[in-house]
């Protein structure tokens, strides 16, 4: 009997070996989130599916009206990774506890416009009579935290204006009709419906004196993450080597335009605006000590605190270098 329990607890513990021995099964699918209107030089690894190839596996896309919205569909299981996603967003999201983490930089631009309708006669100067107006912006967004970013340096307070929580394209229409006094957002066809019938409240240069600088990321739920490290690497590689080839040479910008659903004009336009830092350029100057995402993470986390939410004593433990590496 003595001999029968040595040999159970032997293979016992051998199973136990294998099965801590064997690698984690790698998923057989991955479900990316990405925006219309916003042309990013991916596109074309996405439309030649070199993300299939080198990943291994299908890769499907599903596009969104707000990084809000990819938050909840990877809290639900439908999105693995979101493909430059607001950091505003994601901030909110980790704020609640969301098991998201952020893992690269996917784009960064001059911050999102707000645009005063044409003959409100408001602009810089007497921003402080937006207060009591109506003003569409698509909240914990990059957008809203581009709005609150403008009213801080204009001395407007946020809390005497009537937001209207409305997602860019419905934003532009509330502009034009008249039922908003200004309108934030972002995407190409919605910023250009709104110029048809206003004006930015500030311009590119006004924004980056006062300090207003943006930046979309790259993340990933953290089952998908510890489940196919192999996955989430080809993925940020994949990335990046599609933007060094649109670097020197953008002789497909009609599929990124047609991906994105634009006209190639209006996307060579927004791209022009558009920086993609390499994976070695975001290790050195974003995610260092005192870097653009260090700094702005931090300013992001306290401008979306809430009393629920309030920010992160230390926002590192939602970020993961080491897939840039």
């Amino acid at each position: 009997m003595k001999t029968i329990s040595l040999i159970k607890k032997s293979v016992a513990t051998t199973v136990i070996a294998v099965s801590l021995a064997l690698p984690v099964q790698a998923a057989d699918e991955v479900n990316v989130a990405f925006f219309l209107e916003w042309a990013t030089p991916n596109q074309i690894a996405k439309v030649e599916e070199t993300y299939d190839d080198s990943m291994g596996v299908p890769v499907n896309w599903t596009n969104f009206d707000a990084g809000t919205q990819m938050t909840e569909a990877m809290l639900a299981g439908d999105i693995d990774i979101s493909y430059s996603q607001g950091l505003a967003p994601f901030i909110n999201a980790v704020n609640a506890n969301a098991p998201i983490k952020l893992i690269g930089i996917a784009v960064q631009y001059p911050a999102n416009d707000c645009v005063v309708r044409n003959g409100a006669g408001i602009d810089k100067s007497n921003a402080t009579e937006l207060e009591g107006k109506a003003v569409a912006v698509p909240l914990a967004t990059m957008a809203d935290y581009s709005f609150r970013m403008m009213m801080r340096a204009l001395n407007v307070d946020v809390s005497e204006i009537r937001v209207i929580d409305q997602v860019p394209a419905d934003a532009a229409v509330s502009l034009a009709d008249g039922a908003v006094t200004m309108a934030c957002g972002f995407g190409a066809d919605s910023m250009a419906k709104m110029y048809e019938v206003g004006e930015p409240l500030m311009n590119d240069a006004d924004k980056k004196e006062a300090g207003i600088i943006s930046f979309d990321v790259v993340s990933v739920t953290e089952k998908f993450a510890q489940e196919n490290p192999d996955l989430v690497r080809t993925f940020m590689e994949v990335t990046e080597d599609a933007n060094k080839e649109f670097a020197r040479d953008q002789s497909k910008i009609d599929v990124i335009a047609k991906d994105a659903g634009l006209s190639v004009e209006a996307t060579r336009n927004q791209m022009a605006t558009f920086y993609f830092p390499s994976n070695k350029e975001q290790l050195e100057k974003y995610f260092n000590k005192g870097g653009l995402a260090d700094v702005a993470i931090e300013v992001v986390g306290g401008a979306f605190a809430t009393k629920d939410n309030p920010a992160l004593s230390d926002y590192s433990v939602v970020i993961d270098t080491s897939f840039l590496k």
